[in-house]
C-alpha cells in the first residue's frame, strides 16, 4: 500500500500525539496514587444488620492513628445518625446500603462514595480541622431523598 507524503506525516504525528497523551495521563495518575478498583467486597443486603462489622455501626479505633467508621445507608438516613471522629487521624469509612443505591458525600472534602446494596465500599480520609461536616446523599433514592443527610463532628484529640 502506498501512502502519500502528507499522509505519512499526519499518521506519525497522530501516533506520537496519542502516545504522549497516554504517557502523560498514566504518569499523572501514578503520581497522584490513583489505582484501579480492586476486588469488591460483597454482603447480603438482607443480612446487613447481622454481618460484621455492620452489626455494630459506628466508629471504632483500629490503632493509635487509625479509626474505622462503619456506616449503613438506608431509606432516607444513615446509621449511626451522628458520627464523631478525631482530627488528624486516618478515618476508614466502610459503607453499604440495605435498600437502594445511595451516596455518602462529605461536603467540602474529597469523600464521595457510592452505597450499593450487596457491595461494601471503603474510603480513607484524614480531617485536618475540627468542626462539623455535612454528609449528603447525591443519588436520588426516593420521595424522602431531600431529607437524607447527617453530620460528622470532628474534634481535637
Amino acid at each position: 500500500m502506498h501512502f502519500h507524503k502528507f499522509e505519512k506525516i499526519w499518521l506519525i504525528f497522530g501516533t506520537l500525539s496519542l502516545a504522549a497523551f497516554l504517557t502523560i495521563v498514566g504518569v499523572t495518575a501514578f503520581a497522584h496514587g490513583h489505582t484501579p478498583a480492586g476486588g469488591m467486597d460483597t454482603i447480603d443486603p438482607e443480612k446487613v444488620a447481622e454481618t460484621p462489622p455492620f452489626d455494630k455501626p459506628g466508629v471504632r479505633q483500629l490503632d493509635d492513628d487509625t479509626y474505622e467508621a462503619v456506616i449503613i445507608s438506608q431509606a432516607f438516613g444513615y446509621l449511626p445518625g451522628k458520627i464523631k471522629v478525631p482530627a488528624g487521624k486516618e478515618i476508614i469509612f466502610t459503607l453499604t446500603s440495605t435498600d437502594v443505591v445511595h451516596s455518602f458525600t462529605i461536603d467540602n472534602t474529597k469523600v464521595n462514595m457510592m452505597a450499593v446494596p450487596g457491595r461494601i465500599t471503603h474510603k480513607s480520609y484524614t480531617f485536618e480541622k475540627p468542626g462539623t461536616y455535612l454528609v449528603l446523599c447525591n443519588e436520588y433514592c426516593g420521595a424522602g431523598h431531600h431529607m437524607m443527610s447527617t453530620e460528622i463532628e470532628v474534634y481535637e484529640p
